[in-house]
């Protein structure tokens, strides 16, 4: 078994240096990344894996996560598609989703604490349809929102303001849309990381920063982190996560 381990400074590669940019304040829609989709019904939250386990460890703040043994910590939750046509599977050293339903976004959140500054990393591989998103969440709250870090191997990226206005209505604020040389297009694995630090989300994609973004005219101060990942309209859509990475900026 893998030993679970505390990490330690993230190393950026030779790059330009991002800008830090403000981005004015966005007016509310329902548009998420391209293709524009209206996320639908949330469902309730399940655990990712319901195998027995006696006596499991206690959580951890930061940590690396290289899906060794089954989780204890993390749940799921629908943003939109049909959650009996989505396997998960947590084996070979990997947290897998295969989505047999197009239009489709799930999220695995990390419950165990709130975080008011992190960083994650994620490594992900993507195999079946040629367009699908993987993502990073930080400062979840049920109440308040989320900031959502996402990129689509079609080679664009996003960062969205997520809410829930009510039971099973969910609502996204665009920050930023773009696209990235950085990202491996089609089916390959890529690796993206997210810093989120007082009102500051920096962007990473497989090991360069790209972005620096000022979202204190939203100004969410502190909760969750997870992952993120979609369906569009061609399934299946097989994404396995061989590792996540939690520590302080």
């Amino acid at each position: 078994m893998k030993k679970i381990f505390l990490i330690g400074l993230f190393l950026l590669t030779a790059c330009t240096t991002a800008t830090l940019e403000t981005t004015p304040t966005p007016q509310p829609t329902t548009t998420r990344i391209h293709p524009t989709i209206i996320p639908a019904t949330v469902t309730p939250t399940s655990t990712l894996s319901p195998t027995d386990t006696p006596t499991p460890p206690p959580p951890e703040r930061y940590f690396t996560e290289e899906f060794d043994t089954p989780l204890t910590h993390w749940s799921t939750l629908y943003a939109s598609g049909d959650s009996s046509r989505v396997d998960i599977l947590n084996e070979n050293s990997t947290l897998t989703f295969e989505l047999y339903s197009p239009i489709t976004w799930i999220y695995a959140i990390y419950s165990a604490f709130e975080y008011e500054s992190v960083h994650l990393e994620t490594r992900v591989e993507s195999r079946g349809s040629d367009l699908n998103a993987i993502g990073l969440v930080c400062q979840y709250d049920e109440q308040k929102g989320w900031y959502e870090f996402s990129i689509s191997n079609n080679g664009s990226y996003s960062v969205l303001y997520g809410q829930w206005l009510a039971e099973g209505v969910a609502s996204y604020t665009p920050i930023i849309n773009d696209g990235s040389e950085q990202i491996e297009t089609g089916n390959a694995a890529n690796e993206i990381g997210l810093d989120c630090h007082e009102n500051i989300l920096q962007l990473y994609i497989n090991g360069k920063i790209i972005r620096s973004l000022n979202v204190g005219h939203i100004g969410l101060a502190g909760g969750q982190v997870g992952l993120a990942l979609a369906s569009y309209e061609e399934v299946p859509v097989i994404l396995s996560f061989d590792w996540v990475k939690v520590r302080e900026p």
